[in-house]
């Protein structure tokens, strides 16, 4: 008996599988830039495969680094609306398409509900409290502000005031 090579999957269940059109990254002259890849969804990983039958995947990255959205700017032709991308700053982002517009939204969507799913079981930093301390540091920094602004003194200096400075002439002395 012959056994059926699966893909070689990791630990996480799979959330959905099928054919996409990847980009390459150096289009070749020949050959399309798109090419045809059995891609598979697990709740960490991307894969994809050269077909269905592979056992080693062509390549595979965590999905949670990256966001997904639908793109139709990524092909001129008909199947534009078919498309999206996965971004991940600072990485590679990863160009798709699905065999119709309505499978680029269900990779969207699952990918997006995934994330979601992931960044809800990570445990959350106090976000709150780190902006109350800047929130306090810059109630601090306009009370220094008004500080300084009552270091001015009000009143004009005492030898501005009157004209006494202007009356008095050398010369005109009583002693002289």
């Amino acid at each position: 008996l012959e056994e059926i090579p699966r893909p070689v999957q990791d630990s996480g269940n799979i959330l959905k599988q099928g054919y996409l059109e990847k980009r390459s990254r150096e289009p070749s002259f020949f050959g399309s830039e798109w090419h045809k890849r059995w891609c598979v969804l697990t709740q960490r990983n991307f894969f994809y495969y050269t077909n269905e039958k592979s056992k080693q995947p062509k390549g595979s990255f965590p999905i949670e680094l990256y966001r997904a959205h639908l793109n139709s700017q990524l092909r001129k032709d008909s199947r534009k609306k078919c498309c999206f991308q996965l971004l991940c700053p600072g990485k590679r982002s990863y160009e798709f398409t699905a065999p119709s517009a309505a499978e680029a939204e269900d990779w969207v969507e699952q990918i997006q509900f995934l994330l979601k799913d992931l960044s809800s079981l990570t445990i959350p930093c106090d976000e709150d409290e780190e902006e109350d301390e800047e929130e306090l540091r810059d109630s601090s920094d306009s009370m220094n502000n008004s500080h300084n602004s009552t270091l001015i003194p009000e009143e004009p200096s005492p030898e501005l005031e009157g004209d006494d400075i202007y009356e008095v002439l050398p010369g005109e002395f009583p002693n002289s």
